[in-house]
């Protein structure tokens, strides 16, 4: 990762050894299952989960899962993330009927688009509420027309869940056939609301491009984080191309699959505190 120099010291991060209550208050935020709530939109209800206390003085980290819900519990569980979380609020967000025990949707239902799923989360388009964006496996791109009919040729010869997998681990892990991958396979396929899930995975694979060059694009700093040998390794690697080297971090992941998240996430906590140090959050100890 590429050194930013610190010009504020935020005070949330203060570095001083933790006190018995403040570690049982960590424990208690990363590991209860937080509070959970329904958020009118204009184009439906979102369901959010804080983790925290909602204070004005606390910044939010805000997380969105990928297709087949591969969100970020295991990350923010992990040890070494604690100093880090207990500074923060956390509010994880579900796109449409993807959370657990969601109602499937009719036979018919419009699932909103990418574009109005962004319009459903307000700091996506409003790049005056983001400070740093970490995105995991970006993919800036929409399919062009080999990919679109490489797509179409997988759905008639691999169930939804396969797809996924594809999309979600690298070929090595299918091969080996891992832990991880088959939980997610069995999670998948006995998933209650598979319905919502196939139209999340419908709605993703007709996504428009996003555009990004370094002269218009995210205006605040920014860290990709890829796998070595990921599904879209190529594709984080080309949208750091297009990206300002002076606000941007790349950190490609050695031994890392699909999922660094989820495989390596001691190095990606790690990774995370140099992020918001170089933000101006004061460095934890």
């Amino acid at each position: 990762m590429q050194e930013i120099a610190i010009t504020e010291e935020k005070p949330l991060l203060t570095g001083q050894a933790d006190t018995a209550k403040d570690a049982e208050l960590a424990a208690r935020i990363l590991l209860d299952q937080g509070q959970e709530h329904s958020v009118e939109t204009p184009h439906g209800v979102l369901h959010v989960t804080v983790h925290g206390t909602r204070t004005t003085r606390r910044p939010a980290i805000l997380t969105f899962h990928d297709v087949g819900k591969s969100c970020f519990s295991t990350l923010f569980k992990f040890e070494e993330m604690q100093e880090i979380v207990k500074n923060f609020t956390l509010i994880h967000i579900d796109a449409p009927g993807q959370e657990e025990g969601a109602a499937a949707y009719p036979t018919g239902y419009q699932y909103p688009s990418m574009e109005t799923i962004a319009e459903m989360i307000p700091a996506l388009n409003n790049p005056d509420l983001v400070e740093g964006l970490v995105l995991i496996n970006i993919d800036t791109d929409a399919r062009g027309w080999i990919d679109w009919a490489a797509h179409k040729l997988s759905s008639v010869t691999s169930s939804l869940s396969e797809q996924i997998l594809s999309h979600l681990f690298s070929q090595d892990e299918l091969s080996s056939n891992t832990d991880l991958v088959q939980s997610h396979r069995e999670r998948i396929a006995k998933a209650p609301n598979l319905v919502n899930i196939e139209l999340l995975w419908k709605t993703y694979n007709s996504r428009r491009d996003l555009n990004i060059d370094r002269n218009t694009t995210f205006k605040c700093p920014v860290m990709l984080v890829v796998g070595d040998q990921a599904p879209y390794e190529e594709a984080a690697v080309e949208c750091n191309s297009k990206l300002d080297p002076t606000t941007t971090s790349f950190l490609k992941m050695a031994d890392a699959g699909g999922l660094p998240q989820l495989t390596q996430p001691g190095k990606l906590t790690e990774a995370f505190k140099y992020f918001i140090q170089g933000m101006g959050y004061s460095k934890c100890s």
